[in-house]
């Protein structure tokens, strides 16, 4: 009986994993949020199932991006376990639990390359968390 609790308890997990990427992606679409990509890490990181990454084009827009990504999660019931690097506007971290944001100017995100760091994990399109 305990075994299928946890399947269940994992699967709930996932589909909420899902659906909390689904929101920020969406909240960091509209405001303009450049270059959106979607890294699924579970298979290769106890640290989220998805990390999200985007760029905007000067310190009010990332700001802008990240207010908009905190009030969609917070309307949706999610809750901010963290967030890093707000004041600065070049570099903000947003986590969510199973869903860790990460919203930069564009010339932090060259150079940084997260994407590079985190190469193993699986770029995924917003249409495969459906």
């Amino acid at each position: 009986m305990p075994h299928s609790e946890t399947a269940y308890n994992v699967e709930v997990e996932t589909v909420q994993a899902k659906e909390m990427a689904k929101i920020a992606y969406h909240a960091l679409d509209e405001k303009k949020g450049e270059d959106i990509r979607i890294i699924d890490i579970a298979g290769i990181s106890v640290l989220a199932d998805y990390f999200i990454i985007a760029n905007g084009s000067s310190e009010s827009q990332v700001q802008a991006m990240v207010d908009n990504v905190e009030e969609e999660m917070h309307k949706a019931g999610y809750s901010l376990k963290q967030r890093e690097g707000y004041g600065s506007g070049n570099w903000v971290l947003l986590d969510f639990g199973d869903v860790i944001v990460h919203v930069f100017d564009k010339e932090n995100r060259l150079f940084y390359d997260l994407e590079r760091i985190w190469r193993d994990g699986k770029n995924i399109e917003i249409t495969e968390l459906s």
